[in-house]
């Protein structure tokens, strides 16, 4: 690394906590250009009362140095390291920190908090920190001849040699993986960029939440959703009950939500149990076709009859349900036999899970089937610790997986549902498949990567206010199959929404309802959302004032009308607001970012704003084929940024500012996302041969990392 750029990083010191900083700190660098000017109104008032005829009174003047000794700041510890990404969910903490009940940032510090009035959170897609290191180029219209040079802009004016009147200019030494801020230094920015060095000091390289399995990431969370919902905080007893218990607290119940649902409700769909991993049961197929090529799919994967498979009686998935005549009133079980299973598995050489034994429950909990399994190849390893099977417990047992197999399929008849936790697993031990199955996996899901499982052992605590696996001889199959079928029953009383995400999160501007603003006699913060479209339906349903936008000249109108207390809000009057949320869209719509809208209203914005930047529009398709030229990007960005600086102006003395763009480029990871898709619809009614698409590993593969590259997004941070 050249000394000219390891000048660009913010290093950190070699201990403390997870932190970095915004703006180094006074002893560091010199003071941020917002606050020397505020210092500088301070002291032109001043001198204005001297102008005036008279004197500053003491008291002015003590007032004059509070401000200037108490002006607030959002700046790096000198003491910290980062060891990770800042996400976006730290940019709402930090948010919340500020104006609520958040815990203090690890990844920064704020100077003098209660003395910053408003928080303003900017989101702006489609900018990216290849803008910023040079990988992305972004042409200003009054240089026509910039051009890349390994990664470097032509800009006119620099002599890069005898005959050239060039030459490359440097950009900032920061790439996608570092996750340590950049100094904002102009000469450092392309000409477009430049504006963001008067406000911010640098630029974050951040991160956005998503969904993954087995470390291969399949979707990415919503960067509007993730900066507006945010956990519900624990009251005091629950803080105190967290001192006392070990792992998971107990989940939070909200009795107007609740309402009992029978269990066919929570029968896992075709789609569930293609993404859990489920060898799906014939009956799920509709045409003749559809149950061949499945079939051919369960030969190639060896999970067919003639590996040993077997599929319980059922032909179909209609008419197998009790006439509602039948079923008695308000029943759970829905006229069902309910069964809750648990097996235990060895290892055999080759590492394949064989079954050792199985254990079924009916709905009151008796016992129905607990037996030992021999199985018919040698165990390598007992793996006596979770599964506390060993080698003298089978050395006279009889039972193999067949008979076990004889015995289920007189059990499990087209009235049976089957409930389990990763009930994959313990199917594919048993070599059986069966269409109706509740897995509470599936029904808890994990609150921020719904593909990936809870352990049964930190469901029950959470759920149950019990413990389960605690011996040290391995677990017991039947107290796990009696968890599950507790699990399974509790949700069935307390309804669709208990264990999900739903009862532990909550809009940001319902949060801050129950937030008292300091000296403001009783009244609590206030929350204000300035977006296309009409934001009152949707994200910003539960905000004070919600104003609806065409253009991003609107939005910025819209937040200084806000910032001005002129906004009307839901209670008829105008007012302080404290948390200001906008989104510019206009640069995500010039590089083909914005897709289709499932809104009408919002569709027909989009296109009338696609025609006035002279973008083109296609029906019905995004656009993926329109990139934008280095010239259009550079306007664009320019026009964006120019918009951030007004934002920024229109702001009063002591708020927070906050610009994130979300993610990066999120067209790939749609078009594979649709793929799969489709991939799944003609998989349940066509052969193998004749889908249109195919959906491998490979594709598998490709989704998780266009998922990495579309995680990575930037953020700007400020007090004004």
């Amino acid at each position: 690394m050249d000394v000219e750029h390891s000048d660009d990083r913010l290093p950190s010191e070699p201990s403390g906590a997870n932190r970095s900083e915004q703006h180094s700190t006074p002893e560091a660098q010199p003071e941020h250009k917002s606050q020397r000017e505020s210092d500088e109104d301070t002291r032109q008032s001043s001198g204005q009362h001297a102008r005036d005829g008279h004197a500053p009174t003491k008291e002015e003047r003590r007032k004059a140095r509070k401000l200037e000794r108490n002006y607030p700041a959002i700046h790096r510890s000198n003491h910290s390291t980062l060891r990770s990404h800042v996400q976006i969910s730290d940019l709402q903490g930090l948010a919340l920190y500020i104006l609520a009940d958040g815990n203090a940032p690890e990844w920064v510090a704020v100077s003098h908090r209660n003395s910053i009035k408003r928080v303003v959170v900017l989101m702006v897609p489609g900018l990216e920190l290849g803008m910023f290191n040079g990988d992305i180029s972004l042409q200003s219209p009054e240089s026509p001849c910039n051009t890349h040079t390994n990664g470097s802009e032509q800009v006119p004016g620099r002599s890069s040699g005898a005959n050239s009147g060039y030459a490359p200019q440097k950009y900032l030494d920061i790439g996608l993986g570092e996750y340590y801020p950049a100094s904002l230094r102009p000469h450092r920015l392309p000409e477009a960029l430049r504006p963001l060095s008067d406000i911010f000091s640098c630029v974050w390289p951040t991160k956005a939440s998503g969904n993954h399995r087995n470390h291969q990431y399949h979707n990415i969370h919503s960067a509007l959703q993730t900066m507006l919902n945010s956990p519900i905080p624990m009251t005091q007893e629950e803080k105190q009950m967290r001192k006392n218990i070990k792992g998971p607290m107990p989940q939070k119940s909200n009795p107007s939500e609740e309402r009992r649902t029978p269990i066919t409700e929570y029968i896992a769909t075709f789609a569930e149990q293609q993404d859990y991993g489920f060898v799906i049961h014939p009956a799920w197929y509709t045409t003749p076709e559809a149950k061949d090529a499945a079939y051919e799919q369960r030969k190639a994967t060896h999970t067919s009859t003639e590996d040993g498979w077997v599929d319980t009686a059922v032909a179909s998935l209609e008419g197998d349900d009790l006439p509602d005549g039948q079923i008695e009133k308000g029943s759970v079980t829905a006229g069902r036999k309910i069964f809750s299973i648990d097996c235990e598995m060895c290892k055999s050489e080759l590492g394949e899970s064989l079954l050792t034994r199985a254990t079924l429950l009916d709905w009151d909990g008796s016992v129905v089937l607990d037996k030992l399994v021999k199985p018919d190849v040698p165990i390598h390893d007992y793996v006596t610790r979770y599964s506390g099977i060993t080698a003298e417990m089978l050395k006279d047992v009889t039972t193999t997986l067949s008979d076990i197999q004889k015995e289920l399929l007189t059990i499990l008849t087209p009235q049976a549902v089957l409930v389990g936790h990763s009930l994959n697993s313990d199917l594919k031990a048993l070599k059986l498949t069966h269409p109706f199955v509740v897995d509470t996996g599936i029904l808890y899901p994990h609150p921020n990567a719904p593909h990936s499982r809870h352990a049964l052992k930190w469901l029950t605590p959470k759920y149950l206010r019990r413990e389960i696996q605690k011996g040290v001889n391995g677990h017991d199959s039947v107290e796990d199959a009696l968890a599950c079928l507790d699990l399974v029953k509790q949700k069935c009383e307390r309804g669709p929404k208990w264990g999900t995400g739903e009862n532990n999160v909550e809009a940001i501007f319902k949060r801050l309802g129950r937030t008292l603003r300091p000296q403001g006699n009783g009244a609590t913060r206030t929350g204000a959302a300035v977006d296309w479209g009409d934001p009152s339906r949707g994200h910003a349903a539960q905000a004070e004032v919600a104003i609806g936008c065409k253009t991003d000249d609107d939005v910025v109108e819209g937040l200084k009308t806000v910032l001005k207390g002129q906004a009307v809000g839901k209670s008829g009057v105008t007012g302080e607001v404290d948390f200001v949320w906008g989104r510019l869209r206009e640069l995500e719509l010039v590089r083909g970012w914005w897709g289709e809208s499932k809104t009408d209203n919002v569709m027909e914005i989009r296109r009338a704003a696609l025609e006035r930047l002279g973008r083109p529009y296609f029906e019905g398709k995004d656009e993926e084929d329109t990139e934008a030229t280095p010239a259009e990007l550079g306007v664009a960005v320019a026009r964006t940024v120019q918009h951030i600086a007004q934002v920024f102006e229109s702001l009063p003395p002591c708020t927070a500012f906050i610009v994130y763009s979300g993610t990066g480029d999120p067209r790939e990871v749609r078009e594979l996302q649709a793929k799969r898709r489709q991939w799944k619809e003609e998989y349940q009614t066509r052969k193998w041969n004749d889908l249109s698409v195919q959906w491998t590993d490979t594709e598998t593969i490709a989704l998780s990392q266009a998922c990495h590259r579309a995680r990575n997004g930037v953020g700007f941070v400020v007090v004004k």
